[in-house]
């Protein structure tokens, strides 16, 4: 399914379900810190039930899955939710292939949300009401991120710019350490009760590197089968120039936690 979105890479279309396979091979990368810091917040554990936005092919309700919450997860794109369902197949998590702005489940059902690596993609003004709807009365919302950092790493630098090259308009690079941006909307009610960015390294081979490369949505969610083959070609070479077999790339993450009153 092609989303559109003026404020995303120029209005350039962009489909998750085209790169679902390398997404769900190389982009479960999270370091245990990234989880820690979710679970020392008191949430997605024993006793909770957790809805899972933008949950592409289950990454994070899997992860978290073993601490004992009760998991729904949603997404947009069919052939995400496929490759969840696939890679969860002894876990009960219940997968539903709808977007954020649609999700239809009943009042005051769950009592967190989480929304990684998606929170911007969503029509706010339209979503804030629904989350606000399900959310049980003291519930979070947990928005979470994690970007490489390449104007700090030399490899992550390298490989930005060549995706830059073959997509001038994605707008996914130069990032740095910074919050995230919560819609002036969600403060109607929702209260930010606790933020948090820190920097952590992220170990590769030059082939996962490569993967998780490919599957950002400046390669292989919006290129054509050629100029991601083109792309690829240029970037193992590139690689093989600049990076040993086995590396780390620095990143950061960052999480935002609101509550509702």
């Amino acid at each position: 399914m092609n989303i559109t979105n003026k404020k995303i890479d120029e209005g350039k279309p962009f489909d998750w379900g085209r790169t679902s396979l390398d997404y769900a091979k190389y982009r479960d990368i999270y370091p245990q810190l990234f989880y820690d810091k979710i679970i020392s917040r008191g949430l997605c554990i024993t006793g909770q039930k957790v809805l899972d936005l933008g949950t592409g092919t289950g990454v994070l309700p899997r992860n978290l899955y073993r601490y004992g919450a009760k998991w729904t997860a949603v997404d947009i794109s069919e052939n995400q939710i496929e490759q969840a369902e696939i890679l969860s197949k002894d876990m009960e998590i219940d997968y539903y292939a709808v977007s954020a702005e649609n999700i239809c489940f009943q009042d005051q059902y769950f009592d967190v949300i989480t929304a990684c690596q998606c929170f911007w993609y969503f029509d706010h003004q339209q979503v804030m009401p629904e989350l606000f709807r399900v959310l049980k009365d003291g519930g979070s919302i947990l928005v979470l991120y994690m970007a490489w950092l390449p104007f700090e790493d030399k490899i992550a630098g390298a490989s930005e710019k060549l995706v830059l090259k073959y997509n001038p308009k994605w707008s996914g690079a130069g990032e740095k350490v910074h919050p995230i941006n919560i819609p002036a909307c969600y403060g109607e009610r929702f209260e930010l009760v606790y933020h948090d960015e820190y920097r952590l390294k992220v170990p590769f081979t030059r082939e996962s590197w490569n993967g998780r490369m490919k599957a950002c949505r400046g390669i292989g969610a919006s290129l054509t089968e050629k100029e991601i083959a083109m792309w690829e070609q240029e970037h193992r070479e590139l690689l093989n120039r600049i990076a040993p077999e086995k590396f780390d790339i620095l990143h950061y993450g960052a999480l935002a936690e609101l509550r509702k009153g």
